[in-house]
């Protein structure tokens, strides 16, 4: 097999791995909702 060939396959099923975990992260991970609460100094504000 010519280097660009695998070159390219490899890449490809590289991207391929990328997508499938992103896609997991996507459709398996629920988000925790938390209300955060942050003062802020009047003299910051000028």
């Amino acid at each position: 097999m010519p280097t660009l060939t695998r070159l390219i396959l490899i890449l490809l099923l590289l991207g391929c791995v990328i997508y499938a975990v992103m896609f997991a992260l996507v459709t398996f991970v629920e988000p925790k909702r938390v209300e955060t609460i942050l003062e802020v100094p009047v003299e910051k504000l000028q």
